[in-house]
């Protein structure tokens, strides 16, 4: 395995309790509008690798630096965004994310008391949300998860989770 391959995977399959059942429901990477910034910076660090061909030599160099700086700026927002992970399992939502140091939140199905889905107005139109979790616990690491596609859908999914594990009541039957 190379190291691109390495740092771009959060290898979801080693927090799962696969002993007890757990299997994965849904696993969700951010939507493609998380990558704009991004995208933006690498754009300006082209345009500033351009100009450094028309300046006089002794001032290139600072467009050059510059240029390189926001390319790996640019390159470090993609890969946190790319290693950021919300997955939704038939036991609990957990969130895997962080680059360098990796960061797991999780939280048992039994603990979510709401779950609040903020839709922007360009969201509504490129297809993508955030999610809000309220818990019983007072501090918790997962709370806000940002740039979910097809947030209705997740939700649905999450309710139709908690619904088939009987901790919103009995299930009525068909």
């Amino acid at each position: 395995m190379g190291f691109i391959a390495w740092l771009g995977d959060p290898k979801i399959g080693r927090h799962l309790l696969r002993e007890e059942g757990e299997v994965v429901v849904d696993e969700v990477q951010h939507h493609w509008f998380a990558y704009v910034r991004p995208a933006l910076e690498a754009t300006g660090a082209f345009v500033l690798l351009a100009l450094s061909t028309v300046v006089p030599v002794g001032g290139a160099w600072f467009f050059m630096i510059l240029a390189f700086c926001l390319m790996v700026h640019a390159a470090w927002l993609a890969v946190r965004e790319h290693r950021d992970r919300f997955v939704i399992t038939n036991m609990r939502v957990f969130r895997v994310h962080g680059v360098l140091a990796q960061h797991l939140a999780t939280m048992p199905l039994t603990r979510i008391l709401d779950i609040s889905v903020k839709k922007p107005l360009h969201g509504r139109f490129l297809g993508f949300g955030h999610f809000v979790f309220e818990s019983a616990a007072q501090d918790q690491g997962l709370r806000d998860i940002r740039f979910v596609g097809r947030p209705d859908e997740r939700d649905l999914a999450i309710q139709r989770v908690v619904q088939r594990s009987g901790l919103r009541g009995p299930r009525v039957p068909n």
